[in-house]
């Protein structure tokens, strides 16, 4: 594995997540009303989530019409998956633009919805939010396996990496992980329930570095064919 000397794109990044978070922890402890507003919907904070998650799709389907004519149909498959995901995770982040556009919620989201938006993450089921069902607990455990025990298959199982490499996954770096384990750890000092908003956009702020300097990034480089 050769060493990644990280750029001045991703140093930038990381360095933004972490005033996000640092600016969070403040604002929490000495000004209530303003870590209120720095973390209300459609506020700052919010919007840097959508705009890392865009990231992601931006990068997607740029490598969608870059390598389709010299990847797999699988890989562009997953790629487009990829690129699908964050779109739909964009607009659930704003509830589909409703807030922004002063569309009203049909009744189904009325009565279904905890927050009475038109999205699918605040919906509840049987008494329990599908956010904290899926989008919280499955989805932690989901990333914890793909940003710790994802890389390590796929520096010691050969089989492993090219099956992920035909496939178009995105590997993590260690920095990415680490990045991710500081920002859980930074956000569980605040002790609010809102605390998630900034969560949520330092692992879209992570994931669009890690589509963009995977540790398997050679997989997404063009050929020169002249």
């Amino acid at each position: 594995m050769q060493h990644h000397k990280m750029s001045l794109l991703e140093k930038a990044v990381l360095v933004f997540n972490l005033l996000l978070l640092i600016t969070g922890i403040v604002l929490y402890n000495i000004n209530l009303p303003a870590f209120q507003v720095y973390i209300e919907e459609d506020g700052f904070v919010e919007w840097i989530t959508v705009l890392g998650l865009l990231g992601v799709v931006f990068v997607s389907i740029n490598r969608l019409f870059t390598l389709r004519k010299e990847k797999s149909g699988f890989f562009l498959f997953v790629t487009a998956m990829i690129a699908i995901l964050f779109f739909f995770a964009a607009g659930e982040e704003i509830s589909w633009g409703q807030r922004i556009f002063g569309i009203e919620s049909s009744e189904f989201f009325k009565q279904n919805n905890a927050q009475q938006e038109t999205n699918l993450h605040n919906l509840v089921v049987g008494g329990k939010k599908i956010n904290k069902i899926i989008f919280s607990t499955i989805l932690s455990i989901c990333l914890g396996i793909y940003f710790l025990i994802f890389p390590l298959l796929y520096v010691k199982w050969n089989k492993f990496k090219q099956f992920v490499n035909y496939s178009g996954i995105p590997v993590p770096r260690v920095y990415h992980a680490a990045a991710i384990l500081v920002t859980f750890l930074l956000t569980e000092i605040i002790r609010d329930g809102k605390r998630a908003e900034l969560l949520e956009s330092g692992a879209a702020l992570i994931f669009f570095l890690l589509l963009l300097y995977p540790m398997n990034g050679e997989i997404f480089k063009k050929k020169n064919i002249n």
